[in-house]
């Protein structure tokens, strides 16, 4: 669909559980489809030409998405271990430790790692509200850092509002508390000019916080 298709789709879409196959053909699927996954598992598909009307093009696109998805629920995953699942936040600065963790941890916990970039915080504590993590090791918590000065990786202020609601055993750390993520430097607000800055890559800038 267009944008009012695709927004009017992903909405349900979203609202089914996860592992449950989705696919949406969008005339936006090749730009910011965030507002459309948000922390949902929807695969987005590019139908490259307007969706108004068939084609020669169209028809393949089509054809391939029916067969994407018609291979998604003739094949579906193996049922999940047994093992109870952990919820774990990492960033790059963090991964030493969060991958040590799983090492200690993986024979007797399906260990579940998430990248602290908003969207990440956000889907594990989805997958928290739903009952499936028996526990959270929240080594990374920088998200909090880019709510709270504006970055482009925030959380939302219910960041950790599904450990309160399920009183889920949970351990915290402080894990890239010490910077904020911005895109490319031109994009970084006037306010920050002087400060401290680190070039992850020519499309992230990383602003090192001060207490």
């Amino acid at each position: 669909g267009g944008g009012g298709g695709t927004s009017i789709v992903t909405a349900g879409m979203r609202a089914l559980p996860l592992g449950l196959p989705k696919l949406m053909i969008s005339t936006l699927a090749s730009g910011d489809t965030a507002p459309y996954v948000d922390v949902s598992d929807i695969t987005m598909m590019p139908s490259v030409t307007d969706m108004a009307g068939l084609n020669r093009l169209s028809r393949v696109v089509l054809h391939n998405a029916a067969q994407a998805i018609a291979g998604m629920a003739a094949k579906p995953a193996p049922a999940a271990a047994g093992k109870p699942a952990l919820g774990l936040t990492m960033f790059g600065v963090t991964t030493p430790c969060v991958t040590a963790i799983v090492e200690r941890l993986r024979a007797d916990y399906d260990c579940m790692v998430f990248h602290a970039t908003g969207t990440g915080g956000r889907s594990m504590e989805k997958l928290a509200d739903s009952g499936l993590l028996a526990g959270v090791l929240d080594i990374t918590t920088t998200e909090v850092c880019d709510l709270l000065l504006g970055g482009v990786l925030p959380a939302t202020e219910d960041r950790f509002g599904a450990i309160a609601r399920t009183k889920l055993p949970y351990i915290g750390s402080v894990g890239a508390l010490d910077m904020v993520n911005f895109w490319a430097p031109p994009t970084i607000p006037d306010k920050y000019r002087g400060r401290l800055f680190y070039e992850h890559n020519p499309n992230v800038t990383l602003m090192r916080t001060t207490a």
